[in-house]
């Protein structure tokens, strides 16, 4: 698994910082130190991926397409890449053991599965091998965009340093999806996890209400709002073993997470 993560770092720091389509030249999307965003997609319907993987490109990110797990997986083994999205139902190797292949070799991938698959098993299987989010079918680019830049934000486009936060006696490792306490560790969901960072971000500090719908739900409404009052009271009970760590309302404005050092 060493080789595999070396073999990574190496290539990462060549990465091309443009592609040509069509004669059209295409800025890629780079992070703080420059680095360019480049995206593994598996998906084994040829169509779909063909239109997802020129989206994708046109959108500034890189995108290699293969169209079942053997293949993706040994383009993983010889390739530098920044962030996979996979189906399930894949020819050869499924989209469940290529996630636990990858994330044995890479646990900091980020990863996103791609699927018509809804059940709460497919689910929570899932974000226990390690995945980021889990996107349903039928959904629009615009919503995929999203996702990919949400999880950038707290993954890729991160320092090391930056993924693990100390609230009083909890530690919340951002890349593992858990909030630790006297050594227990629970599993956050991929909302609780986007939520509680965000919060994290602004420790002690106010957070409106309507820039953490559009920073974690992308959209402002009253559904949306509601589904946030549901997780907020999740993160709320996540943390209330500690006195000293409160996640407070401020009336008519938003929430702070206030941490007593």
């Amino acid at each position: 698994m060493k080789v595999c993560r070396e073999k990574v770092c190496k290539k990462r720091l060549s990465g091309e910082k443009i592609i040509v389509i069509n004669q059209i030249v295409i800025m890629c999307i780079k992070g703080p130190m420059g680095k360019v965003i480049k995206i593994l997609l598996v998906e084994g319907d040829k169509n779909l991926g063909f239109i997802l993987k020129s989206y994708l490109t046109t959108k500034g990110y890189p995108t290699v397409l293969c169209l079942d797990g053997r293949e993706a997986w040994e383009r993983f083994e010889n390739e530098a890449f920044d962030f996979v999205i996979s189906g399930i139902s894949l020819r050869y190797i499924d989209g469940f053991t290529l996630a636990d292949k990858i994330k044995k070799c890479d646990n900091e991938m980020p990863f996103v599965f791609l699927t018509s698959k809804s059940s709460r098993s497919d689910v929570s299987r899932g974000f226990e091998l390690g995945a980021d989010d889990y996107i349903i079918k039928p959904f629009s680019m615009d919503e995929l965009l999203d996702r990919i830049k949400a999880i950038c934000r707290r993954t890729v486009l991160r320092t090391k340093n930056e993924h693990v936060f100390q609230l009083g006696s909890y530690t919340f490792d951002s890349i593992r999806h858990v909030l630790i306490r006297n050594g227990i560790e629970k599993k956050l969901t991929a909302r609780e996890l986007d939520l509680l960072f965000l919060f994290c971000e602004y420790k002690n500090r106010v957070v409106e209400r309507s820039f953490a719908l559009q920073r974690v739900w992308r959209k402002e409404n009253y559904f949306n709002a509601r589904n946030m009052d549901v997780y907020i009271t999740k993160i709320r009970k996540l943390l209330k073993e500690d006195p000293n760590v409160e996640l407070q309302n401020i009336h008519g404005i938003g929430y702070k997470l206030l941490v007593k050092e």
